[in-house]
């Protein structure tokens, strides 16, 4: 009888869960690892074949651990506030709460038929009422500690969504989550003081076990700088305007400053003669995007304010100009212009016939009344700077500076406070009652959560109110502080701000005391590995390790970051058809012909693309579970390449690992299902199998420690061809194959172990350790495999003798630097011959 997992996979999948096998308690005797996913948010598409690959790396890592002896904790749950809903209640009238619980229970399903190891007792959603209850005390918190408060600012607009986005939610001028268009305006919001903690966030990246793509992406994103900051007095006034530049060296060299058309002195300083043409260009400058004015090859615009700065070095009249190629977002929000030594100065001079002053000297034949000078030099033209080199000049006159009181270094940062309010009703409501006199009050603690009222329409007002001003009796209050009328806060929450400390109610999911019991969290922080995608990299990862930090200070938690070590899955692709036009085919209504394919009487292309629902082609895992079998799709998942590439999917392959499969339940079974007692033995296997054998326990170990999941599957595969054909398998060298075998393939896993008279769950058994003696005998019976590309011999494989057809194609191509040469090829044949070799051949 064949390997059937649609029954055996439900089997374990009820005895798993009836038993509690994965539930994690506190255990001081043994060491703890926290392993993590980043959460899902349930949409209404359910989840698609790509979505498991970092699910069932954590899953692998996760029962390897278990059977070393580590106490692990691996729970799941849903980020289940955001747009999305409200968008889609919006459409159909489907109360938000609804459609999230039945996409939520969509999700467990599927992730409970691949065999997942979570502990479904700490399942939680940042909807739920206690959830929310916490999430809003920790805000509170950042609100006692003044790292939350109101201001005007200039923020980014969305028409479309009728809300604010924060800068990180904005790409090339677009929402990055719909790609509506986003604008600037001027708008009171709450915001967090995430500044405060630039420094630290910066420099904690170091002790950090993350990638270092995405530490240099936090580190951009954090940008820090070093300069000065000088004030430069107005002429007629009492004002000042305080600019920051990393080169103070060139201040003689200034001859206008810029303000940002957001700058609060813009009003203030501008002469009645140009108020017209300021307040024109201001009011135009609104309808950009941070992307539109920051681009470099943009056209230089601006206008001219009619005031002049004072030079604190020479006492120079410079005039200061509005321009929007300054802004907010990064130092004082003005800057004094050097054009002969910044390349956006010297257009915006250059267009508008203002001075140019070298003041470092060029290479030789270099013209900064053609080109700016960006490069070191001498200072000239410089008074007491003259000949000294750039450094020098800089701690000179930051010197000079300090002494006359006109300016100080400064180290400051590209990082902006986090605009958290958000114009929205699916989600957290900020916990504020505002008074008829201007002040506000929090919700006292007892009263949490604050919950959004039921409201039959979720989009904003025609005047553009958020939706929460819609239900006026929960809007109208009485503030329990003072007695008096209140306002609650019309605003919520983003959707980053319950991921920003999920990992931490994990820990204590049901504690109605606190957020997460103090030795509980000593005990299991910080999370081990944490692995999702790298859309990630600076929104959410930013975001919590702040969260982190001021819980941290404040004493709360017992570590100074929450994740210790990151890794980032790649991108799961498949093909897609699409017509001239860009319109996308349902597969199904595509039809092939001579390698071209057409749909509605057009011929479309074929791509390899991002996984996506508006493309037709996602695939479903439940169709694939269904065919194949959940372990075949977490096999398959895993030896598609490395963890971290970006791959294609292709369902057609899975057959292979399918038959890999039934040949390992051969290893146990006779044709008539029984354990094949003939072939098994108690006989100690010879020293060239047992060499082989911890060759291969000595490689999967290393190879999971390192997270490399797609060589773990070909050694089980080597090691299953040397079984395979031998008359007499050892007893001993099953077990321990099957023992290797159980975090990538469970249900099997469970079910050899049991049908081989073990009473207890595989999931606990002790892994294999290596026995070092033994490791030389295991080349000893290996052979090598010349790998031919067009009849040439480009690589060799050393693996066990005998093998033929796809046991030899799979072998060789799992090989690192075969798999190297295949990627730079388009194979056309694959032609293994019976324990001689492979050729390959390819076009060209």
């Amino acid at each position: 009888m064949p390997y059937a997992p649609e029954q055996i996979e439900p089997k374990w999948q009820d005895f798993w869960a009836r038993n509690d096998i994965f539930r994690a308690e506190v255990d001081q005797t043994k060491q703890k690892y926290y392993v993590l996913d980043m959460f899902p948010y349930p949409s209404g598409a359910g989840l698609h074949v790509g979505h498991p690959l970092g699910y069932t790396a954590t899953d692998i890592v996760s029962r390897y651990k278990r059977m070393k002896g580590f106490n692990v904790l691996h729970p799941m749950g849903w980020d289940s506030f955001g747009l999305p809903a409200e968008r889609y209640a919006m459409r159909t009238g489907i109360h938000p709460a609804i459609t999230t619980k039945e996409n939520t229970d969509t999700f467990r399903a599927q992730i409970q038929r691949l065999g997942f190891s979570y502990d479904w007792s700490r399942e939680l959603a940042t909807t739920s009422p206690d959830f929310v209850r916490w999430t809003q005390w920790i805000f509170l918190k950042l609100v006692e500690n003044n790292l939350a408060y109101q201001a005007e600012v200039a923020v980014n607009w969305c028409p479309a969504q009728s809300t604010v986005l924060s800068n990180e939610e904005v790409k090339d001028g677009k929402y990055i989550e719909t790609g509506d268009p986003v604008e600037r305006r001027l708008m009171r919001q709450w915001m967090l003081k995430i500044t405060a903690y630039a420094e630290k966030l910066l420099d904690d990246l170091d002790d950090l076990d993350w990638p270092d793509g995405i530490k240099a992406m936090q580190r951009n994103w954090i940008g820090q700088s070093h300069g000065a900051e000088i004030s430069f007095a107005i002429e007629g006034s009492d004002a000042q305007v305080k600019v920051f530049t990393t080169r103070p060296d060139t201040l003689f060299g200034a001859t206008y400053c810029v303000l940002a058309p957001e700058h609060p002195l813009v009003d203030a300083i501008t002469r009645p003669e140009q108020r017209e043409a300021v307040q024109t260009y201001v009011s135009e400058t609104a309808k950009l995007s941070s992307f539109e004015r920051s681009e470099l090859n943009r056209d230089k615009t601006g206008a001219f304010t009619g005031a002049y700065a004072i030079n604190p070095v020479n006492g120079a009249k410079t005039p200061i100009w509005v321009a929007d190629y300054v802004t907010m977002d990064y130092g004082t929000g003005a800057v004094m212009a050097v054009p002969a030594h910044d390349t956006r100065d010297h257009e915006f001079a250059r267009k508008f016939e203002l001075p140019i002053i070298e003041v470092v000297t060029p290479e030789e034949g270099h013209d900064v009344q053609a080109e700016a000078w960006t490069g070191d030099g001498t200072l000239v033209n410089s008074s007491f700077l003259d000949g000294l080199d750039v450094d020098a000049a800089k701690a000179q006159v930051i010197e000079w500076l300090e002494t006359e009181k006109a300016g100080q270094a400064k180290v400051t940062y590209r990082l902006r406070d986090w605009l958290f309010s958000r114009q929205r009703y699916w989600g957290e409501p900020i916990p504020i009652i505002h008074g008829e006199d201007g002040s506000y009050s929090t919700v006292p603690d007892q009263d949490l959560p604050l919950l959004p009222p039921k409201l039959e329409e979720y989009g904003p007002g025609p005047d553009g109110a958020p939706p929460l001003a819609r239900a006026t009796d929960w809007v109208q209050t009485t503030d329990p502080t003072t007695g008096k009328p209140g306002r609650r806060d019309l605003n919520t929450m983003p959707q980053w701000a319950g991921s920003c400390w999920y990992y931490l109610r994990f820990i204590d999911p049901n504690n109605d005391l606190a957020f997460v019991d103090t030795e509980k969290e000593r005990y299991w922080m910080p999370v081990d590995l944490y692995v999702g995608g790298a859309e990630h990299a600076v929104l959410h990862l930013l975001y919590a390790r702040f969260w982190h930090k001021v819980l941290y200070d404040l004493g709360l938690v017992s570590t100074a970051e929450p994740f210790q070590k990151l890794f980032n899955q790649g991108m799961i692709l498949a093909h897609s058809y699409r017509d001239a036009q860009g319109r996308f085919y349902e597969p199904e209504k595509v039809e092939e012909s001579s390698g071209k394919f057409y749909a509605d009487g057009k011929e479309l292309v074929q791509k390899i693309e991002k996984m996506s629902k508006s493309r037709f082609n996602v695939v479903n895992p439940d169709d694939v579970v269904r065919e194949f079998g959940a372990d075949s799709v977490r096999l398959y998942a895993m030896f598609m390449g490395p963890l971290e590439a970006t791959k294609p999917w292709d369902t057609a392959s899975i057959a292979g690992v399918r038959r890999f499969l039934n040949r390992v339940w051969r290893l146990v079974h006779d044709d008539d299902d029984n354990v094949d007692m003939a072939r098994l033995t108690d006989e100690a296997p010879d020293a060239a199998l047992n060499g082989q054998l911890q060759k291969m326990i000595a490689a999967v170990t290393s190879d999971i420690e390192e997270l490399r999941f797609n060589t773990c599957v070909a050694r089980l595969m080597e090691m299953t061809n040397t079984l395979t054909p031998m008359s007499r398998r050892p007893r001993f060298v099953i077990e321990q194959f099957i023992l290797v075998l159980a975090p990538f393939a469970p249900h099997m896993a469970e079910e050899l172990w049991g049908a081989l008279g073990h009473e207890t769950s595989i999931a606990y058994a002790p892994w294999p350790s290596v026995a070092e003696d033994a490791l030389d005998a295991a080349d000893a019976e290996l052979k090598e495999y010349p790998i031919q590309i067009n009849g040439k011999i480009r690589a060799r494989v050393m693996a066990a003798p005998n093998l033929a057809g796809e046991d030899l194609l799979n072998v060789v191509k799992s090989d690192e630097k075969v798999a190297a040469l295949l990627d730079q090829v388009t194979v056309l044949r694959e032609i293994p011959i019976r324990d001689k070799l492979v050729n390959f051949v390819v076009k060209g």
